[in-house]
């Protein structure tokens, strides 16, 4: 289906992975400009109502989910017989391939990739989701150590009935559970006991059941108990040993009982590896009990032994009031002796050693707390949790309630609980990007975003210049991001120079430095003149680069080569500074002197 576009915007690429009901292509949304994961359903289920019910369930679970370690779903359609889902595209390994690669990872890295699975887990169990089929092939690791959730194809809302059919029992052999295996009630410890089984993978680099057939795998799953993961790596923290095998145990009521009681419990092997705090779920039946069996011979002795009882009864009394009165007497002695030694090492213990009392530790800054408490001897073990309502640093709860007495040494630990602060998100990188894709980028992030423009001569119109806060920095989960896009660059505005009198070059010029540009030329044909009128008029406003209209009059041809004076010299000969020549009869007869002259 290579090169193929569904819904008039998304052209598959490649294709990425498959499944046993779907395909999964590497595609672009043409519309936004962006990659995406479009998972089409296998053609030859394409007609098949179940299956293709089955398929829109995925895009119902994943769309009612929005999380960070949940891959998100962004639009779902279908194109004649061609179904298919719109996902984030993920530019990762699956944890599977992450394991083959690296071999068993370090037991912190596994147990850091453990809180963000369960984290998912946990999210869809809130929406009463169960994902039923856990696995690596199913948790796709992004380049910058994120875990996401994927393939929620076979998950379903969780409902009184909730039971997979015998005989088409869904999910991967090597990591369902018991009950699944059974064809029994499934609920959201199954997810728990899958996740258990990747844990032991991770840390292990193997799974703890395998077999020549996915049959001989599910009767392990049923049957038989896993080896213990310190068995292939001694080194591994007893802490991380006990998790595990909590998370695997056949009967669904001694696993975990929540994936948040299973997130705590990650939390504190991170600070606490060496173990002991992992506790065992009791089953809620309880044993039955074998009573004595009464027969003939115990009911005839009784009858025999009757009669001799009456004659020793006033003796047995006497001597079972002295015993009692030893007795006594032997306990009271005691406990004076224990008394005694109390009140005497208590003496001595105060006289080595200083008393304490645990105050009250809420609310206050850990590092303060942490630095005051152990100058007085006592250990302080650190439990760290997600809190939307506190700051970082803040204690919200401790294991030793205020007022306790403590002596330097007497007690090893003290558990604080303090706030990681709120769930905290990347802004993402959506600069230069088109405004829809990045507020789409930045919705994806768990965050929420508002526009601002703004002119800018290096940046396109609707394509982002920067955000705030700036991408990489990390604020709290649904904080809002304000996203800065581009209007183009401005344009100024400038007045129209005066251009009425110049001739056609000048006004050229002037209109060139006002950044203007000369429009029509009027009338047409005529090439040199000077301009008598100009459309707009000066001094009236446009927008740099605009154009201006002028009107020519067309200059007189210049002097000829005569060298007689002009008209205007000639009548003013004084402005030559000559006198008249007299070369006109009528100059001579205007002279009074010529009259008066005498010719001899």
């Amino acid at each position: 289906m290579e090169g193929q576009i569904l819904g008039n915007r998304y052209l598959l690429l490649e294709k990425i992975g498959g499944g046993g009901m779907a395909v999964v292509y590497k595609s672009k949304d043409t519309l936004l400009n962006r990659f995406v994961a479009i998972k089409v359903l296998r053609s030859e289920f394409s007609t098949d109502e179940e299956f293709v019910k089955r398929f829109n369930v995925e895009a119902q679970s994943v769309a009612s989910l929005s999380h960070p370690n949940v891959v998100s779903i962004y639009d779902v359609g279908f194109q004649g017989d061609v179904h298919y889902i719109v996902m984030e595209y993920v530019d990762g390994l699956t944890l599977k391939e992450y394991i083959n690669k690296s071999g068993a990872l370090d037991w912190q890295e596994a147990i850091k990739i453990s809180i963000q699975i369960c984290s998912a887990i946990e999210h869809a169990h809130k929406n009463n989701i169960v994902h039923r089929d856990i696995k690596p092939h199913n948790i796709l690791m992004t380049k910058e150590g994120i875990a996401k959730v994927t393939d929620f194809g076979i998950a379903r809302a969780v409902t009184s009935s909730t039971i997979t059919m015998v005989g088409s029992t869904i999910g991967s052999v090597h990591y369902f559970s018991p009950e699944q295996a059974r064809g029994g009630f499934i609920d959201d410890k199954s997810d728990l006991y899958s996740l258990g089984i990747v844990m032991y993978e991770m840390v292990t680099g193997r799974v703890p059941f395998d077999g020549d057939s996915p049959v001989a795998v599910a009767l392990k799953h049923i049957q038989e108990t896993p080896a213990e993961p310190r068995k292939f790596l001694p080194s591994l923290p007893y802490g991380v040993n006990e998790i595990i095998i909590k998370a695997i145990q056949k009967e669904q009521g001694l696993r975990y009982q929540s994936a948040t009681a299973m997130i705590v419990d990650l939390n504190k092997v991170l600070v606490r590896p060496q173990g002991g705090f992992v506790g065992q779920e009791t089953a809620s039946n309880q044993s039955t009990i074998r009573m004595p069996t009464l027969n003939n011979s115990n009911i005839s002795n009784q009858a025999r032994n009757s009669s001799s009882a009456g004659k020793h009864s006033e003796a047995q009394k006497i001597k079972k009031k002295n015993t009692t009165a030893y007795w006594l007497a032997g306990i009271t002695s005691v406990l004076v002796i224990a008394i005694a030694l109390f009140f005497t090492i208590s003496l001595l213990m105060k006289g080595n050693t200083e008393t304490y009392q645990i105050g009250n530790y809420k609310g206050q800054e850990y590092s303060a707390v942490k630095a005051e408490l152990e100058s007085k001897g006592l250990k302080v073990i650190e439990i760290w949790q997600d809190n939307e309502d506190y700051d970082k640093g803040i204690i919200l709860e401790q294991s030793l309630p205020e007022g306790t007495t403590y002596r330097d040494g007497k007690y090893t630990n003290l558990e604080l609980t303090i706030s990681k602060g709120p769930q905290m998100s990347k802004v993402p990188d959506v600069v230069g990007k088109e405004k829809r894709e990045a507020q789409n980028d930045i919705k994806t992030a768990n965050l929420t975003s508002s526009i601002a423009e703004e002119y800018n001569e290096d940046v396109s119109a609707d394509y982002v210049i920067r955000t705030e806060p700036a991408t990489g920095n990390e604020v709290k989960v649904g904080s809002e991001v304000v996203i800065y896009v581009s209007k183009g660059a401005q344009l100024k505005t400038v007045k129209v120079p005066n251009l009425v009198g110049k001739t056609e070059a000048e006004a050229e010029k002037l209109l060139s430095d006002s950044k203007l540009v000369i429009g029509k030329i009027l009338p047409a044909g005529v090439t040199k003149g000077i301009v008598n009128k100009q459309l707009p008029a000066a001094f009236e406003d446009l927008t740099e680069g605009d154009s201006v209209t002028i009107f020519l009059t067309p200059q007189e041809e210049g002097p000829s080569t005569s060298t007689a004076p002009s008209t205007d010299t000639a009548n003013n000969p004084q402005e030559t500074g000559q006198k008249p020549t007299g070369d006109s009869a009528s100059d001579t007869k205007s002279s009074p002197g010529k009259e008066e002259e005498v010719i001899p």
